[in-house]
């Protein structure tokens, strides 16, 4: 996502326009290979270091580690929206046994009250953090070889990044996060690192940082989403004749794709296979096909039942007519499937799509920049995964998580519980295309600020404005 945030929006070749000069920090694997496709003058490209950073992780006091990241996720204060927060609490606490819960979660469980009640002890979890910087520092040479002015992460060490960050407080260098995730401010809250900037999405998401997690809101700063600039100056889009011959698709039948969204609370597959009797069964109010786009998460080795959803999904396309999969491109290395490879691919799929469905994905903000009509299906399996110490979370009852408010808040789409709903909401915008546009609109510009294509340049704009000062 980050790759898509700085190398395929205007935010990189503005700086550069500028006279700045850029070093990019990406996976060590594909280094070579995005350098190639990207490297243009003034802009470098170095090794993040992803598997000494994670070994830093795991020999150095892990325990210790573990838990003040834990507190970082879970501790942002009440004045926002802890829905998302709250459940990664209930998933420790049901994953770990009772020496866990007994010495670590009730403890912190009473931490995260103090947390949540007081700025200052989230401003003091900032600072505790910052004494694990590896040393021999892992980035030292770097900042001596390229002296930076600025540092940049796409999180706000809610990540890996987080080692590179404290060493630039090290080196003096102000930081600055770059708000790449929809969700991000609100399901991880406090800083990984001390920083000194941000810029977002909305005023929305501002708010989250200022009164989550304690941001001074005068450097915070609005500039959009960059990568989504794309999408409407319809730079990444296939024509329909071309999309629907790549994946054999029946041009007179109506198109209903599906993403698949995060796999880690609940399965997908009741959703996946109440749209394939749906569409095989010819039960719609127009002949119609399912394109099921999997998730990066189905690609992961553990936990197995990632992958064993993802054969499932599989099966479907062979027992059910009218049914296809596609799979995101991956790019290798720690980046697999999350490369940002498939832009033409995502942005053909939602516009091509006569209704998109998904769980409460952000690609039911990016499919309404496209204005296709929107459904979040949330059936579930009873008890989830069924799976010992594998914590499960009714796709129902995470309608309150702060994004998938604001979705059904603002009517952005429909929200279907069972396979009956499914059907008559599907036929009704299948009737109707425009069905729900101008709220599909309203909710983008709540979202994203910006509708213009001018994202990146507004966020280089105001790089430029922090260089300067």
């Amino acid at each position: 996502m980050a790759i898509i945030y700085f190398l395929q929006s205007d935010v990189v070749p503005t700086l550069l326009v500028a006279g700045i000069e850029i070093v990019v920090l990406t996976d060590d694997e594909t280094k070579s290979q995005i350098s190639s496709r990207f490297g243009r003058p003034g802009l470098t490209f170095e090794g993040l270091r992803i598997k000494q950073a994670n070994a830093y992780a795991s020999k150095v006091k892990p325990r210790l580690q573990w838990l003040l990241a834990y507190l970082r996720r879970v501790g942002g204060s009440w004045r926002i929206n802890t829905e998302a927060m709250d459940s990664h609490i209930w998933e420790v606490w049901v994953e770990n046994g009772w020496k866990f819960r007994l010495g670590i979660w009730i403890p912190a469980a009473l931490a995260i009250l103090v947390l949540r009640t007081f700025s200052l002890a989230r401003n003091f979890l900032v600072q505790m953090q910052n004494r694990f910087v590896p040393r021999p520092n892992l980035y030292a040479d770097l900042f001596a070889a390229h002296k930076p002015d600025l540092v940049i992460a796409s999180t706000a060490g809610w990540r890996l990044d987080r080692y590179l960050l404290r060493e630039a407080t090290l080196h003096n260098v102000p930081t600055m996060a770059a708000i790449v995730g929809w969700d991000n401010p609100s399901s991880y809250a406090i800083r990984g690192a001390p920083m000194d900037y941000a810029t977002c999405w909305s005023q929305l998401q501002k708010d989250e940082l200022v009164y989550g997690s304690d941001w001074n809101p005068e450097r915070v700063h609005i500039g959009g989403i960059p990568s989504y600039d794309g999408y409407f100056r319809k730079e990444w889009m296939l024509s329909k004749e071309d999309y629907f011959k790549l994946h054999g698709l029946d041009p007179s039948r109506k198109l209903i794709s599906y993403a698949c969204s995060f796999v880690h609370f609940a399965p997908n597959y009741p959703n996946v296979e109440a749209l394939a009797k749906l569409v095989s069964s010819d039960s719609l109010a127009e002949p119609s096909q399912l394109l099921i786009r999997l998730h990066p998460s189905h690609f992961q080795d553990k936990p197995k039942i990632f992958a064993d959803e993802r054969e499932r999904i599989f099966a479907f396309e062979k027992q059910y007519p009218n049914v296809h999969v596609v799979k995101p491109v991956a790019l290798g290395g720690s980046l697999g499937y999350y490369g940002g490879e498939d832009m033409d691919e995502k942005s053909s799929m939602m516009a091509h799509s006569d209704v998109l469905v998904t769980v409460y994905s952000t690609m039911v903000v990016e499919t309404a920049v496209h204005n296709t009509p929107i459904v979040a299906a949330v059936i579930d399996v009873p008890g989830g995964w069924n799976k010992p110490k594998k914590y499960s979370l009714s796709l129902k009852k995470i309608g309150n998580w702060p994004t998938h408010k604001r979705f059904r808040e603002a009517r952005a789409g429909r929200v279907a519980e069972n396979i009956d709903q499914l059907r008559d909401i599907l036929n009704a915008y299948l009737r109707n295309p425009q069905l729900d546009a101008s709220e599909r609109h309203k909710f983008i510009e709540d979202e994203i600020t910006f509708t213009d294509g001018t994202s990146g340049k507004r966020t280089a704009e105001f790089i430029l404005k922090v260089l300067n000062s």
